[in-house]
This record gives C-alpha cells, sequence and structure tokens, in this order.
C-alpha cells in the first residue's frame, strides 16, 4: 500500500463538471483515436497544428498534449510554440516523447522539450522514460524492448531532472515524482495488439490534468482509469484487435463516477 489514494470517480466527476478543453499536437497515425478518447472521457478535443493559431488555442484550453509521434522540424517548432504559450497562461502540459531513444533525432527533440518547457507531465513507455533518465533504454521503432531492472528509479531520476510527474507505461505501470513512485497494476495484454494505445493514454492523463490540479493525483488516477476501461472491454469478449478498440472506445465512453469503486482500487497501487 501507499499514501497515493485513488479517486477515480472523484476525478471522473470532475471532468463531467468542467468539459475541460484539451488541446492536443499528435501525431498523424493516432489523432482520431486521441480526438475521440478525449470526448468520451468528458472533454472536449481539438486538435489544432498549425503555428499560427496555436498559441491562440492553447489560450483558452485547460490543457495540452504534446504527442511527438510523426516528429518533423516544423512540428517541433509547434510544440515548442504551443508549450511555451501553455506556460505563459498556466496550463498544464502533457509530454508523450514517442521513440525517444529510437533514433538520435528522437532523443534531441525530446530533451529538448524537457529542457526548455516547465511540463506537468511526461508519459512516455519503459524505454522512453529510461532514455530520458540517462540510463539504458532499448526502443524499437516507437515500442519500447529489452529487459528494465528498475524503471521505478528511472522514472524518479526524470522527474527531479524536469520537475514533472512521470508516467512510464508497460506491463505495470509507474507514476513517480522526484520524491515517490507507485505502481499500478492494471490493464489487459490486448492494448498492445492495437496501435495507438500509448497516444490514448498520454491524452486521458492530459484530460485529467485538465481537470484535476495535482499532477501526481491526476496522473495515477488517469492510469488507473485507463486500465479499468481496457478490462472492461475484454470481458465483453470481442473477436480481435479491432473489436477490442471498439469495445475499449465504449467502455471509456461508459465509465461514469458513479461506475467506479475507488476502494476496491486501492490494492493496485503499490510504493516501488
Amino acid at each position: 500500500m501507499t499514501d497515493a489514494t485513488p479517486a477515480v470517480s472523484e476525478s471522473l466527476a470532475e471532468i463531467a463538471a468542467a468539459s475541460p478543453l484539451v488541446q492536443s499536437i499528435t501525431n498523424e497515425v493516432t489523432v482520431n483515436d486521441v480526438a475521440n478518447v478525449t470526448l468520451h472521457w468528458g472533454g472536449l478535443p481539438v486538435m489544432a497544428d498549425d503555428r499560427r493559431e496555436v498559441a491562440e488555442m492553447v489560450a483558452g484550453a485547460d490543457a495540452l498534449l504534446l504527442n511527438m509521434g510523426t516528429v518533423s522540424e516544423a512540428g517541433e517548432r509547434t510544440m515548442l510554440a504551443a508549450g511555451r504559450a501553455a506556460n505563459e497562461c498556466g496550463v498544464p502540459v502533457v509530454f508523450d516523447p514517442v521513440g525517444a531513444g529510437a533514433t538520435p533525432t528522437r532523443t534531441a527533440v525530446a530533451t529538448r522539450v524537457c529542457e526548455e518547457l516547465d511540463l506537468a507531465v511526461v508519459n512516455g513507455n519503459y524505454g522512453e522514460v529510461s532514455t530520458l533518465a540517462g540510463a539504458d533504454g532499448a526502443v524499437r521503432g516507437v515500442e519500447s524492448v529489452g529487459e528494465y531492472d528498475d524503471v521505478a528509479a528511472s522514472a524518479r531520476a526524470l522527474a527531479a531532472e524536469t520537475g514533472a510527474v512521470v508516467v512510464a507505461s508497460g506491463e505495470t505501470d509507474v507514476v513517480a515524482d522526484a520524491d515517490r513512485a507507485v505502481e499500478v497494476r492494471g490493464g489487459h495484454p490486448s492494448l498492445g495488439e492495437v496501435v495507438g494505445t500509448g497516444c490514448m493514454l498520454g491524452v486521458t492523463t492530459a484530460t485529467f490534468c485538465a481537470a484535476v490540479a495535482d499532477p501526481f493525483a491526476a496522473s495515477l488516477d488517469a492510469v488507473l482509469a485507463f486500465g479499468l476501461a481496457a478490462e472492461r472491454a475484454a470481458e465483453t469478449d470481442p473477436a480481435g484487435p479491432a473489436s477490442f478498440k471498439i469495445a475499449f472506445l465504449d467502455a471509456v465512453a461508459a465509465l461514469s463516477a458513479e461506475a467506479v469503486d475507488d476502494a476496491s482500487l486501492a490494492g493496485r497501487v503499490e510504493s516501488a
């Protein structure tokens, strides 16, 4: 057990009451999925990616997601412009360093974002988080590969370096700040059979951060809610990955505050 107490039902109620606007700069592969999962959690998605308007859009938003899945020079400049605008407006920024560790270019872009922006959350897989923390991280394409003995230590180190909460997603998810780390059990293996679930977790975290002031609490509840939706989707016995994806989106949309028992989720969270 840990002093990190789940409050998923309360967070979902806050999202429902606020209908927060979540501005996402994300990759071309998963933009529709990111928009839909934002909507199904109860947020309002907007996907502005033109540098001429991102600052204006961010000024009216409640959270910003930066996802570098299809990184480009123009995209890098746009992400930084949006992030700076968010910092000026006090809008929380969630950064998904997709593929950091796979190529020097991606690692350099992710490092620059971490160094130049005030981030609320860094949300990546084991390999990405380990790479940015200066540990041994192995990323092939955008997927984490290899073995990781102490992801929690890497997450804490990255949190200390950036000042952000760090979510390291994998078989067991880790949520960390500079002073503590927790392991979160949940989810379902079928998540690994669908492209874009990592991106959807990133915007789930952003949506929770848009309504919950504490980034650690928001991240913890986002990870728990995401895993719970995956489990409920799997309970429908989908025929395959495509059916699971549809069932997952339906499960997200159905996961209201009244449909969650926080007490039953407490046992999923342990100090790391």
